[in-house]
């Protein structure tokens, strides 16, 4: 008998991870579904000494800036604070658990002072009438796991703590990718307003230019008035750049912690290489993103909660005991006549409840579906993501091979039309034409640079940063 209670049998299906479409590789990666290759350069497929991104990924990006502020968001950020402290709760949550699979112990000393009324029904005349009741007595109370409803429970628990660290790794990915991205923003607007002020200065020569050649008699008073607006306007521009920036620098501190009014960045130009990103292969994906595994987790605890379900049909049986000790006096309080003791045990079978146990045990079911669902979902969007990341690059790279070749092709007609115009043989309006096409591809050049860092952050974090899933706690 106490080996039937100690063992038991766990009712319900055992889990298995849901199914999900996997593809054979990345069709953006130059994988065997893409018909032109991606050029090289910006991502690779992964060699065995590097399948995945590792630990602090920020850091392939070379620039101590963007590190020291990556490593203030552990410390500071109260988005990941929270985060923490939800995963701590669910861990504790284990441990209520587990507890159940153990007796309930308890103790309950009492004495009294006690007297009895002399006209109380069937009084015995010359009997005492007060008398003293010292009682030290304890109880136990036992349940025993015979059908597995405590073992679902802790395995519920369990996936449950789990999901929520993994929702912790997801948060703290989503919130170093978004500084990254922000660090990138901020400093390709420092590559334009460098871009801005230089050619400020450049328009402003060629104002100067066109006054002295006006004054000479040789420029028209409308080409002052170009040079003029020009000038004023691409002024405008340098100047308007300063609210974007101060918003990315405001945000930039909400992420590390510290008050936007106490935090600044010193202007610096995006002149980095971009990294080579290994993407590894599409099955590594369900073990490296984050917010995949929390879902596979919760599809676990979807699954146990099945087996409780199921568990409700079966009798529930109660082992109780109590023991100690009772006297009038507390000389003789533990001597063998003061000896108190009780065991016993009992067993409850619901009998009828018009369907409610089988109501709840479907409800479980669709529950489980409902989450392997959810998980096969989160599955495709992470495909998704790496995917739009991986063509935003790919694009990216040849617009940027063309746009190159835009930018010196403008600077190259800017010059020839300067000359021209500096020889008398055409009007300001085309410098101005030719200059303004200057800057639109210069600084366009300088935003596909920016593009191009905001989705090489986007890939890292659509192939899971440095986490995988060794990374779940354990929780034994």
């Amino acid at each position: 008998m106490l080996a039937l209670l100690v063992s038991g049998c766990t009712v319900g299906p055992n889990y298995q991870r849901p199914s999900a479409p996997v593809p054979p590789a990345y069709k953006e990666n130059g994988g065997t579904t893409s018909t032109v290759p991606p050029p090289p350069g910006d991502w690779k497929q992964a060699q065995p000494a590097d399948d995945a991104i590792r630990g602090k990924w920020w850091e392939i990006y070379g620039d101590p800036q963007l590190n020291a502020l990556e490593d203030k968001i552990a410390v500071s950020n109260q988005t990941l604070k929270a985060a923490a402290e939800q995963y701590l709760s669910a861990r504790e949550q284990v441990r209520v658990s587990r507890a159940s699979y153990y007796p309930t112990l308890s103790v309950t000393p009492q004495s009294a002072r006690d007297r009895v009324s002399q006209n109380r029904p069937l009084y015995v005349p010359g009997t005492q009438t007060a008398y003293t009741d010292t009682v030290i007595a304890g109880q136990a109370s036992w349940e025993p796991d015979l059908w597995g409803s405590i073992r679902r429970n802790v395995e519920a628990s369990r996936s449950n703590a789990q999901s929520s660290a993994a929702d912790l790794a997801n948060v703290e990915l989503s919130i170093r990718a978004e500084l990254a991205s922000d660090y990138f923003e901020l400093r390709g607007l420092d590559t334009d307003q460098q871009l801005l002020n230089d050619t400020v200065k450049a328009f402003q020569a060629s104002y100067q230019l066109t006054m002295d050649r006006f004054k000479g008699g040789i420029a028209t008073d409308s080409d002052v008035a170009l040079a003029q607006t020009q000038l004023q306007s691409t002024t405008a521009q340098s100047i308007d750049i300063g609210v974007a920036r101060a918003q990315y620098e405001h945000a930039i501190a909400t992420l590390i912690g510290e008050p936007a009014s106490s935090f600044s960045l010193a202007p610096l130009p995006l002149n980095l290489a971009l990294p080579q990103l290994p993407t590894g292969v599409p099955s590594a994906l369900l073990e490296r993103r984050p917010d995949i595994s929390s879902a596979e987790r919760r599809t676990q605890a979807a699954n146990a909660q099945i087996g409780i379900a199921i568990a409700a049909f079966y009798p529930n049986i109660t082992l109780t005991g109590g023991g100690g000790f009772e006297s009038t006096g507390a000389g003789n309080l533990f001597q063998g006549p003061s000896a108190l003791w009780s065991i016993g045990g009992s067993a409850a079978e619901l009998l009828f409840d018009a369907g409610r146990r089988r109501a709840l045990t479907e409800e479980a079911r669709h529950n489980y579906e409902a989450q392997a669902a959810n998980y096969r979902e989160s599955v495709l969007n992470g495909f998704q993501e790496v995917e739009d990341s991986l063509a935003a690059l790919r694009i990216y790279q040849q617009e940027a091979v063309s746009q190159t070749a835009a930018v010196n092709a403008a600077r190259r007609s800017t010059q020839i039309s300067t000359n021209r115009y500096k020889g008398g043989t055409t009007n300001y309006l085309e410098v101005l034409t030719a200059q303004t096409a200057q800057l639109s591809n210069e600084r366009t050049a300088a935003d596909l640079t920016t593009r191009q860092f905001a989705s090489s952050v986007q890939l890292i974090r659509a192939l899971g940063g440095g986490w995988d899933t060794s990374q779940l706690p354990k929780l034994k």
